[in-house]
């Protein structure tokens, strides 16, 4: 016997023998990602797929499992609500195909989170999000251009509602997971070097110079949720907070640690003239010191693509991009990047059956004039003797542009597929003398001594879904 529970909608139902509410869910998924990087249609981007090499994977099969349980209690202080999701993964995993944990797969707590008279305790999506989060009508985990958790956050949060769907929060929250890009050390050339190019090439964020946690990302928001669609403002500050100079020696000294920042403005309009249940999604960000709030979610920190050249002589041409929070400076400073990237979509129904997304992104990152000159300083002595470049500038965007369509022949059933192009622009010019990249020991399979010519990179990913909803 079950006694059903009407108090917080369909699905709930009493604990026997309690006064709370339970509620039981989840999704099964099943993707595969064709000229990817990495699971759920990642760009081939970076690693092996990046480098075109025979290490990647031409295919990548992914498979989910997730189970989420909601409580709810009624008390004389309101609702208190607790909050599970947790999924179970299998997949020929990234570029080399490993899997790691249970039977070859993976365990995700995604969210684990207490609520109480306005308070969130636990892992939860920033109060920095917009509904949405990364996903304004797209699949892909890899839409960037702006702040994406969507996992979840750990947080310590307050949201007052005002009436009339106006809400503000204001919220403590985990820097370490989504938050931290990485600072450039170039005291020393290997690690500019391991920063631009292995970290690029080789899947890793290269040789960050963030010291330990300091001081939680503090965060706010405006939010008005009305029937006509979505406004939002949202603002944070981040504590960029260095090691040392030379990271095996404490009395190397560090830079001085430094406040960055970043604001969001989100629009999202329901039900346009185009059809009912249409909608436009977007949202814009600026950032400071604070590149993952738009290089954001699980996308890497680095960036390297190769491909054809024209040029005698030329063995290949490339495109790197370093993103960052910010560079060791001159006397004692971080020279800050500045990031802002603005993404959306076009929502259309075009049955009860059959819709279509039509979604982009473009993000840019720059350096300050002193970070341009101490990166390149860098560079050049991590190749040197190899002639250098026409012109050495770290600066780079990405564009990204892509279709969904998805149909649902029974409810909670979803059968999508998925296609997007991206671009990567880098601000270096010209041809490099002969360089080495690395080896077969790191992922780098690229012969020794040879030329490329700096020239934009561009891939065209594609990934198909089933997701069964309960």
């Amino acid at each position: 016997y079950v006694r059903i529970c009407s108090l917080y909608g369909a699905g709930f139902y009493y604990i026997p023998g309690t006064d709370t509410c339970i509620k039981l869910g989840g999704y099964l998924r099943v993707d595969t990602t064709f000229n990817g990087s990495a699971n759920y249609n990642s760009p081939a981007w970076n690693g092996p797929a990046g480098q075109g090499n025979r290490y990647r994977n031409q295919y990548i099969a992914y498979s989910r499992q997730d189970l989420n349980i909601d409580t709810r209690t009624a008390t004389e202080y309101g609702v208190v609500r607790t909050f599970f999701d947790a999924t179970f993964n299998w997949g020929s995993g990234g570029s080399y195909g490993v899997s790691t944990g249970i039977a070859g797969g993976a365990l995700g707590v995604y969210y684990a989170f207490i609520q109480f008279a306005g308070f969130t305790m636990g892992k939860a999506v920033s109060q920095f999000s917009t509904p949405w989060t990364g996903y304004p009508g797209n699949a892909t985990s890899f839409l960037i251009g702006g702040e994406d958790d969507v996992t979840g956050i750990n947080q310590l949060a307050y949201t007052a509602s005002f009436g009339n769907g106006v809400t503000a929060s204001i919220s403590l929250e985990d820097q370490s997971a989504y938050r931290q890009s990485q600072i450039l050390n170039v005291s020393t050339p290997q690690t500019i070097a391991s920063s631009l190019v292995l970290g690029a090439l080789n899947q890793n964020s290269g040789a960050s110079a963030y010291g330990g946690n300091s001081v939680p990302d503090i965060v706010g928001q405006l939010r008005v949720d009305q029937a006509w669609g979505l406004f939002q403002l949202s603002g944070a500050l981040h504590d960029v907070y260095a090691g040392y100079y030379n990271p095996l020696n404490e009395t190397s000294g560090h830079p001085s640690t430094v406040w960055g920042g970043a604001v969001m403005a989100a629009l999202s309009i329901k039900n346009i003239p185009t059809g009912p249940g249409d909608s436009i999604n977007m949202d814009a960000t600026w950032a400071n010191g604070a590149s993952r709030y738009v290089i954001g979610g699980v996308s890497p920190n680095s960036f390297g693509m190769f491909g054809s050249t024209g040029l005698p002589g030329v063995y290949q041409s490339v495109a790197f991009g370093a993103s960052a929070d910010g560079i060791f400076g001159l006397n004692g400073s971080i020279e800050k990047n500045t990031a802002w990237g603005f993404r959306g979509a076009f929502n259309h129904n075009w049955n009860p059956y059959w819709t279509t997304s039509l979604f982009g992104s473009y993000s840019s990152e720059t350096y300050t004039a002193n970070g341009r000159a101490l990166f390149c300083a860098g560079l050049a002595q991590a190749f040197a003797g190899a002639g250098g470049t026409t012109s050495c500038n770290p600066n780079f965007t990405i564009a990204q542009i892509g279709t969904r369509t998805a149909w649902t022949p029974v409810k909670n059933l979803t059968f999508s597929a998925e296609v997007m192009y991206t671009q990567l622009h880098s601000s270096m010019s010209g041809v490099t003398g002969p360089v080495t990249l690395g080896s077969a020991t790191n992922g780098i399979t690229k012969p020794p001594g040879v030329s490329y010519e700096f020239k934009d990179q561009g891939t065209l990913v594609g990934s198909i879904r089933a997701n069964r909803t309960f």
